[in-house]
């Protein structure tokens, strides 16, 4: 099985790839910072998984632009399934007074037009699975931006699978994941912020990128599963 994950250097995006080739698939992961590239390169090894591992291959990509992601989609051909993992950080935090529309704009640029460039490029076979975040279901004030950009993503799903069948289109919809993402706090502040969310998610704890990682590889093999939202959150956006 050949998997590819744009956005997948870091955070949820390698944990996904390291898991899939853990288990035998071929995964190619691309990003656009050396020395995460160079990490991902080096761990392939690790996720090999002894003789009937596969392989982890990671490219330098810049999925913000159509160009790079044009010409690396063009050089993968045919694959199996892809996982869009983008993500422009924490620009855009913030209330609507606050926050500079064009900072807005770069989030939506970040994130939600490269998965659709991705998507309308890729010559893939099997699946699309997406990450979005529970920003687009939640209330909390200063994530309008987050809502924003991830409530698109989830509202393109059912019409993208219903347009690209019989390739399946899903996505994941994590919550509170200790990741870099939050690297725009300091560590002391962060951990108290992990620490208050634990007690408000039902699953007492935030996520791992290993737990939504685990919900891709289900949606990637689910064949009977397409135009579906999977929240991976603890039970945050229903406490």
């Amino acid at each position: 099985m050949r998997i590819v994950i744009m956005g997948g250097t870091a955070g949820i995006g390698l944990a996904t790839a390291r898991l899939l080739a853990a288990e035998g698939s071929e995964v190619i992961v691309t990003g656009r910072d050396p020395q995460r590239l160079t990490a991902a390169g080096n761990g392939a090894a690790a996720a090999k998984g002894g003789e009937a591992g596969g392989g982890l291959v990671a490219e330098q990509v810049d999925g913000t632009s159509e160009a790079e992601v044009a010409a690396f989609l063009g050089r993968m051909g045919a694959f199996d399934h892809l996982v869009l993992a983008f993500s422009p950080g924490s620009v855009g935090a913030g209330t609507l007074a606050a926050t500079d529309l064009a900072d807005v704009r770069a989030a939506f640029d970040g994130k939600l037009f490269p998965y659709l460039f991705a998507a309308q490029r890729a010559e893939v076979t099997g699946s699309i699975t997406m990450v979005s975040a529970s920003s687009a279901r939640a209330g909390l004030p200063g994530t309008f931006t987050f809502a924003a950009v991830n409530g698109a993503i989830e509202r393109i799903v059912s019409p993208l699978a219903a347009e690209l069948a019989p390739v399946r289109v899903n996505a994941v919809s994590p919550g509170v994941v200790d990741t870099a993402w939050w690297s725009f706090l300091p560590e002391e502040q962060r951990r108290a912020q992990f620490a208050a969310a634990s007690t408000s998610i039902p699953a007492g704890r935030v996520g791992q990128p290993e737990d939504v990682a685990a919900a891709i590889r289900y949606l990637i093999g689910a064949s009977y599963v397409t135009g579906s939202i999977l929240p991976v959150d603890g039970g945050f956006t229903v406490a």
